[in-house]
């Protein structure tokens, strides 16, 4: 089995990123600041952490689109 390289790594981390922002665009929030986005994120990390429906709900919303 070959290294995992640091451009492997790079390579990686890239396509991950892509495809979260590719979660904003379906998501349709494309053009709201990115300030917003930030802290509609922050706050729903802490929902989630204390609300095991909430992730459930939202599990739900996100199938089905």
């Amino acid at each position: 089995m070959g290294r995992i390289t640091t451009s492997d790594a790079r390579k990686k981390d890239t396509r991950e990123k892509i495809e979260l922002g590719g979660l904003i665009v379906k998501a349709g929030l494309r053009f709201e600041k990115r300030a917003l986005l930030l802290g509609a994120l922050i706050e729903l990390q802490q929902r989630l952490a204390h609300d095991g429906a909430e992730r459930a709900r939202l599990i739900a919303i996100g199938l089905r689109r």
